[in-house]
């Protein structure tokens, strides 16, 4: 049984442990609205990171174009 009090990851752990519960993923897919292939994915997330792995991770990359030079940056902040 999966545990979280993050409010973000509560429907994905609740699907994990309902499906455990149950002892049927596809009848805990269905009551909560998820299609198997995402089960699957949120099992392997927890088994390869734990809960952890179950939040969203930020695929942006940092525009460094935006950024000025270090030498600049420094003696504004000085």
């Amino acid at each position: 049984m999966y545990q979280s009090t993050q409010r973000i990851i509560k429907n994905k752990v609740g699907l994990l442990n309902l499906a455990e519960e149950l002892s049927n993923v596809s009848r805990a897919c269905k009551i909560m609205g998820f299609s198997r292939d995402t089960f699957y994915r949120y099992k392997t997330a927890v088994e390869e990171g734990g809960v952890e792995a179950l939040f969203d991770k930020s695929r942006r990359q940092p525009n460094l174009k935006n950024r000025t030079d270090e030498a600049t940056e420094n003696a504004i902040v000085a």
